[in-house]
């Protein structure tokens, strides 16, 4: 049975799609994770461009979108493609995000439940719902078909239903999920930034136990090494931070400008490489 324990093959897949993301993300959560993990292992990448990619990663073609992916709604709905056949790649699997970065041992990630869990982050956003977070989960393959039916029957109407792809899986998953331990997962803004005003003095930090540190929005490792608070930001020594707020040189509330301060993060451009 190949689900990563007792020396099989510990298989971890991605999905990369459009132009977002280019080889390099692929390639250095590539070397993270051989950093990080007992061998053997391998990385898929189901990808509609497989230029660029190490020699080491297995490529394979996107499975099939067989509906109308929803419009304006937010959510990674394009990951529902793997939640049915995989082809050759069968087993447990455990996904990972694109832009994570790794910090500690993904062994346990394999062993932690049982094999046929369904495994998910809890989403901090949302404490008291108890919402999946999909930037780290492991599942059976083709466990999570049937959420594929669901959402081919109406993939807008889920979609407006559940609003994120997370809070479908979390909702419909057969059997239901289990969650990581809490400190095994880190929000990079929530669990890494320090709150205002230290933001202004202290750069962002690993938090104790952490093994993946996860990047959800719009701010990614490139934006956290710069020191962006999103892509669209750009850093600013403190002083100037704060007097942008006042002379017309944001993009947001006055409140959310002030408390939206990264200092570039270190260890983030140590850590978030081939």
């Amino acid at each position: 049975m190949n689900d990563g324990r007792n020396g099989t093959v510990k298989q971890i897949i991605c999905i990369k799609w459009g132009t977002k993301f280019g080889p390099e993300y692929v390639n250095r959560l590539h070397g993270m994770i051989a950093r990080n993990i007992t061998p053997p292992f391998r990385l898929f990448c189901f990808t509609d461009d497989g230029t660029g990619l190490h020699p080491d990663i297995a490529i394979r073609p996107l499975p099939e979108f067989e509906y109308q992916a929803p419009v304006n709604t937010r959510g990674k709905w394009p990951k529902s493609r793997l939640w049915g056949d995989l082809g050759d790649v069968t087993g447990v699997v455990l996904f990972l995000d694109l832009d994570v970065i790794v910090t500690g041992s993904l062994d346990d990630f394999f062993t932690f439940g049982d094999p046929d869990d369904t495994v998910v982050g809890l989403n901090p956003n949302t404490p008291l719902e108890k919402m999946g977070q999909t930037s780290v989960y492991r599942m059976r393959v083709g466990k999570l078909k049937p959420l594929q039916d669901i959402f081919r029957a109406d993939p807008q109407a889920a979609a407006d239903k559940y609003r994120y792809e997370q809070r479908f899986v979390t909702r419909n998953a057969p059997g239901g999920v289990k969650f990581w331990p809490k400190r095994w997962l880190a929000h990079f803004r929530m669990h890494c930034v320090p709150n205002f005003p230290l933001n202004y003095f202290r750069e962002a930090r690993i938090p104790k136990d952490t093994r993946i540190v996860i990047f959800p929005g719009n701010l990614n490792p490139p934006d956290a090494i710069e020191g962006r608070w999103d892509h669209k930001d750009t850093h600013r020594a403190p002083m100037d931070h704060l007097r942008a707020g006042f002379d017309g040189r944001r993009r947001e509330s006055l409140f959310k400008h002030v408390r939206h301060y990264l200092r570039p993060v270190g260890w983030v451009e140590k850590l978030w490489r081939e």
